[in-house]
């Protein structure tokens, strides 16, 4: 176990348990065409890299990225056993594509549904939520405010009117915050800004995507603040999970920390958890972490 990065209160910790029935709030399924996956962000980039060379616009980050499939093979099948080796018993998806939609549809007791859509389109917006909710069971919205054209920052007014759809819903935002991995600039995702919408929208459930690095120590004193706000550990290897937050979680935060993973969009379900037994979460923490959190903010019990 590593020294020194935790604190003392978080090293007195239990290994992580297995059987839960893992709930990954960041899953989807293997793509055939990484790079067309992220064409949306292509007016935003700038740097050769990353309109040139890179498959994955934030692979400069991210050792192993997991690959294409190979030719033939089932994806909903294949994202299913790995769902089963490694205990994860329901995933977060999207509900876009086609393989997407079969899988919601052939096995909802495993993957559940969630869209973004591009708060710069108004009420179009709106109705896409609404239709998803009626046709998939819709369970969160996902935002990502760097990777709009224009971007929108995360208290921007043209949110307004999808923040309080989710709020008639009863559907969280998983909302992307802190510096982005894509090269695009960072302002919009700033953690403070969630303060104003969490004021105005105190019904809304909001859980903090992607680290919310550098400020994760604000990210904390926001939940403090907060009631309806919470955090998810997507796009992070277990070994870089911020200390604030492995902190935060084994103290007054258990009950707002909940396990996001980033398979297959950058970190492989064998790497994930082949880090995860080291993170030094109390025993009484493990099962919120990895399952009781997310069944609460997703309506799951």
């Amino acid at each position: 176990m590593r020294t020194g990065f935790y604190s003392s209160a978080t090293l007195a910790s239990m290994p992580m348990p297995s059987g839960i029935g893992i709930i990954d709030t960041m899953m989807d399924l293997p793509f055939d065409d990484v790079r067309s996956i992220y064409e949306f962000l292509a007016p935003n980039l700038k740097d050769t890299a990353s309109k040139e060379e890179f498959e994955f616009p934030a692979q400069y980050m991210f050792k192993k990225v997991p690959g294409a499939m190979e030719a033939g093979q089932d994806p909903v099948a294949h994202t299913l056993a790995l769902m089963d080796h490694h205990g994860i018993e329901m995933a977060m998806i999207g509900a876009g594509g086609t393989n997407q939609l079969r899988a919601l549809n052939e096995h909802p007791d495993r993957f559940l549904p969630s869209i973004g859509v591009d708060p710069n389109e108004g009420m179009k917006a709106v109705e896409q939520i609404v239709k998803a909710y009626e046709t998939t069971g819709l369970r969160a919205l996902a935002g990502f405010p760097a990777g709009y054209n224009p971007q929108v920052p995360i208290n921007d007014k043209r949110w307004y009117p999808i923040y309080a759809k989710c709020c008639e819903l009863n559907i969280p935002v998983f909302m992307c915050t802190g510096v982005p991995g894509p090269r695009v600039p960072m302002a919009c995702q700033k953690p403070e800004l969630l303060d104003e919408v969490c004021w105005f929208f105190p019904e809304l459930t909001i859980v903090m995507r992607h680290g919310a690095e550098p400020w994760e120590e604000l990210a904390v004193k926001l939940m403090i603040k907060w009631p309806n706000l919470y955090y998810s550990t997507s796009a992070f290897a277990p070994k870089y999970y911020p200390k604030a937050i492995i902190d935060y979680a084994n103290t007054r935060g258990s009950d707002k920390v909940m396990y996001g993973g980033y398979f297959p969009m950058g970190l492989t379900l064998d790497r994930i958890f082949s880090e995860m037994p080291d993170v030094p979460l109390k025993d009484e923490v493990w099962p919120k972490f990895l399952r009781e959190n997310a069944r609460k903010v997703l309506g799951l019990s």
